[in-house]
């Protein structure tokens, strides 16, 4: 929307619109799914105002009513699936990750929670025919763990037919045995990876609002915002609140970051996978002592919940522990030089 549309609303006059705009708020849907204290806090109006504006925008958007099951089913049919290229994998997830849903991804050091990152930031730029969803990707990194170089060889390890199909929509001329070809399109992924490194938690939550903004500047272009990767969702939040007389504060937080990245999601159609730390629980005398952090708000938050887990080797374990609509299981899958591959 224009800052004109916004000015339609009760309230809303050019400089309230270019206040709005700023702040990230340029779509009737995006006013609609905000809360009023967030709308003055960010937008700098005052709190009967962005109440009014709130309502006001909810009606122009038609959101916030009920609606029948098929309604649903309908809007649901629109949900893309993005496909590990693993059967197994995919199998368990109900054909792939899915957008429009939080999906966690959890496991100790060198699980390959990274991997997957990175794996999906490419596999989310394949055409839709080859288990892609024909868009960009945004990479929130915490922990700096985002190579370029992971890229490069990953491409190299994509089905021959994934390459191929990748480089017709591309309309690079080769073939996947023809090594020019192939920097063509590593480079053409890079450019499609759209990287912000973390300092602290903070910076962290205003660059989960920067993706809303670049994801609503991409919405119309070829390649639009498909993936949010955040890796990892919990690190400096973790390292800056410690202990148990900063856990609120620290749960507050990440609840508002959770609930911002959200948004991503829903309003764009993009997947969002966060990966998340885990600790040890010792009072565990029975089972897997590993826990996610984060506690009952990520938990919740969590669409879909994935436990990784080191086997032997260059095993591993993806494990589904939480999902709406699927059930609880396992599948194997192996983290080598080009990627993640069945086993």
């Amino acid at each position: 929307m224009a800052d004109a549309d916004l000015e339609t609303l009760p309230g809303v006059g050019p400089a309230t619109a270019d206040k709005l705009t700023d702040a990230g708020f340029d779509s009737f849907q995006s006013l609609a799914v905000a809360s009023p204290s967030e709308l003055s806090n960010t937008a700098d109006v005052g709190e009967s105002t962005a109440a009014d504006i709130v309502s006001a925008a909810r009606d122009a958007a038609d959101v916030g009513g009920f609606e029948t099951g098929s309604t649903v089913l309908e809007r649901r049919n629109k949900i893309g699936k993005l496909s590990w290229h693993i059967d197994e994998v995919d199998d368990l997830l109900g054909g792939g990750i899915e957008t429009q849903s939080i999906t966690e991804v959890y496991g100790e050091f060198g699980s390959g929670k990274s991997q997957v990152t990175h794996q999906m930031a490419i596999n989310v730029q394949l055409p839709k025919e080859v288990g892609g969803l024909h868009g960009s990707a945004m990479f929130i990194d915490s922990e700096d763990t985002f190579r370029p170089e992971r890229i490069d060889d990953m491409v190299r390890g994509l089905p021959e037919e994934a390459i191929q199909a990748a480089m017709d929509d591309r309309e690079i001329e080769g073939s996947p045995d023809d090594e020019a070809a192939v920097e063509e399109l590593v480079e053409s992924i890079l450019e499609k990876i759209h990287v912000a490194k973390a300092f602290n938690s903070n910076h962290q939550m205003l660059l989960a609002e920067k993706a809303k903004e670049l994801a609503s500047e991409k919405e119309d272009s070829e390649y639009p915002i498909r993936l949010l990767c955040v890796d990892s969702l919990t690190a400096h939040f973790r390292a800056e609140y410690v202990g148990r007389g900063q856990l609120a504060d620290r749960q507050q937080k990440l609840n508002k970051h959770l609930h911002d990245i959200d948004k991503v999601g829903n309003l764009y159609n993009a997947a969002v996978i966060v990966t998340n730390q885990v600790a040890s629980n010792p009072d565990s005398f029975f089972g897997d002592p590993t826990q996610p952090i984060g506690g009952n708000i990520l938990g919740h938050k969590s669409t879909f919940r994935i436990y990784l887990r080191k086997s032997k080797g260059t095993k591993r374990i993806v494990r589904l522990v939480d999902a709406p609509n699927l059930a609880d299981g396992e599948a194997v899958m192996r983290v080598e030089d080009e990627g993640l591959v069945a086993e």
